[in-house]
């Protein structure tokens, strides 16, 4: 503010500087324009009147020299606040949100696509605000494949949390790299006596399941090994497999529930690998083998690589380690 309480302007900063209001534009927007150039004295000068003065550039104005709002939206396909989900998404957000202020930006959550009743949110509705973002950073375990299909065609940028398939071109995405390390849980339940091993869980729908099990039957082929796919735990206590692979956390818990009810003995008489971090409540202190998804890591890649996509135009695809986890669940079968 002036003396006289009226907000400073970019005329006032270049007059206290000594320069010219081009000048003080091209330093606030760290560019040149053309043949000129700033030299360092020049630019020091201006920053410093900058600081002392507290100047800050006018949002409206900036935008239409950036042509940015330096907004990052996030789109969520499920309520990420419940108590339900809260534990699964908590860390994508946590890792978004301390990117987006790092890069100085600001982060706005898209609420108002109302999903109808037994039906999923969709981007694209009357309501739709997702333009009023530079860019978008997409959550869920299955996103509409219409909905990357129309972002794709529109040119909207976004990234998806996850790795997805095509749709109609390539989608730029950060996911966890499933199928390495599903592949690597195999081995060692093969190192440890395991020749005949269960996958429990859907295995398709979301690329994540279908990755997980992908990585299981290239993990049992690799081994020697039998590998059988139960999409739900009925029959799995006479099927003769002495581990399991389940494909969500809580149909781990249930399995070893039941192993219990039934009198055998986890991981002596069953062994049980949990592959990743619950989705569902549920309510549990076994400490199962299995990996760990980075997903703080994930939120925050995802934010670098939306930055890239606005910058670039490129379409990155991502995929980030799973980090091993040793439990207590997964031994030498008795």
């Amino acid at each position: 503010m002036t003396a006289s309480g009226r907000r400073l302007t970019q005329q006032d900063i270049a007059r206290m500087a000594g320069v010219s209001q081009t000048t003080v534009s091209l330093v606030l927007n760290g560019r040149a324009e053309g043949e000129v150039r700033i030299s360092p004295e020049t630019r020091d000068r201006v920053l410093q009147v900058i600081r002392e003065t507290g100047y800050v550039a006018d949002p409206a104005a900036r935008r239409l020299v950036e042509r940015r709002n330096r907004i990052y939206g996030v789109f969520t396909y499920e309520a990420v606040f419940p108590a339900e989900s809260a534990d699964f998404y908590h860390p994508f957000l946590v890792g978004i949100e301390e990117c987006v202020e790092e890069a100085g930006c600001d982060l706005l959550l898209f609420t108002s696509a109302k999903a109808q009743q037994g039906e999923r949110r969709r981007i694209f509705s009357a309501e739709s605000r997702i333009r009023l973002a530079d860019g978008c950073i997409l959550l869920g375990r299955t996103i509409d494949r219409e909905d990357l299909s129309r972002l794709l065609s529109e040119g909207i940028p976004f990234v998806s949390v996850g790795r997805r398939d095509d749709a109609g071109g390539p989608v730029p995405y950060v996911g966890a790299d499933y199928p390495p390390a599903v592949r690597a849980l195999v081995e060692r339940a093969a190192a440890l006596g395991h020749r005949r091993m269960a996958y429990v869980g859907a295995g398709q729908g979301p690329e994540s399941y279908a990755d997980r099990l992908r990585g299981f039957a290239e993990g049992v082929a690799a081994a020697g090994a039998e590998g059988l796919h139960l999409t739900t735990a009925d029959g799995l206590f006479d099927c003769g497999a002495t581990v399991v692979f389940a494909e969500e956390l809580a149909d781990g818990v249930a399995i070893a529930e039941a192993a219990r009810a039934r009198g055998l003995d986890v991981p002596r008489d069953l062994s049980i690998v949990a592959l990743g971090a619950p989705t569902r409540p549920v309510s549990t202190d076994i400490d199962f083998a299995g990996f760990r998804i980075p997903r703080r890591e994930m939120g925050r890649r995802a934010v670098e690589l939306l930055t890239h996509v606005l910058e670039r135009g490129d379409v990155p695809q991502e995929l980030l380690v799973c980090e091993l986890v040793e439990g207590s669940t997964l031994a030498s079968p008795a």
